[in-house]
């Protein structure tokens, strides 16, 4: 009986054990090349001269990509507009519309390094977020938004399971 119920001690801890893990997914950094050299080949096909920041779901720079003439100030803007999508976990564009005065998530466009302007958006792997990519640059940012579509559909098939 003190057996059983030794092994019963010992499965039921291993199990509590267990189910405090989890288990992410990550891009590979080939992917977040891939990713990003899309989207500064798709800026380039509109003669824009941009940045392109590829961040893992952590929000840590994994690719940063900034075109011969593009401005100095787009390389931080990339990673700011990267890191914002993946931290809330979604695209710029509509955090953007959120964060709009009157809104009641307004004033999250205070916090530091928060950028919710069109062009950063998260890249996902079956239902999972596994980072971000953030362009800067274009004229507008729905150009901008339009570039980053273009790095995460070239590796839709990479991010496939």
């Amino acid at each position: 009986m003190r057996a059983a119920a030794a092994v019963l001690a010992v499965v039921t801890a291993g199990a509590a054990h267990a189910d405090g893990t989890f288990t992410v997914r990550l891009m590979t950094p080939e992917v977040a090349l891939k990713a990003a050299q899309a989207a500064l080949a798709k800026c380039r096909d509109g003669s824009f001269q941009v940045s392109v920041a590829v961040v893992d779901r952590s929000g840590i720079v994994q690719v940063l990509l900034r075109d011969r003439l593009a401005a100095p100030h787009t390389a931080d803007t990339a990673q700011r507009k990267a890191r914002t999508a993946a931290n809330f976990r979604m695209d710029t564009l509509a955090l953007d519309r959120e964060m709009q005065p009157g809104r009641p998530s307004a004033g999250l466009r205070a916090l530091p390094d928060v950028l919710p302007v069109a062009g950063g958006r998260v890249i996902e792997a079956a239902g999972a977020l596994v980072g971000a990519i953030g362009v800067s640059g274009a004229p507008g940012p729905v150009n901008d938004d339009a570039c980053a579509a273009a790095g995460i559909a070239a590796i839709a098939e990479d991010l496939e399971l």
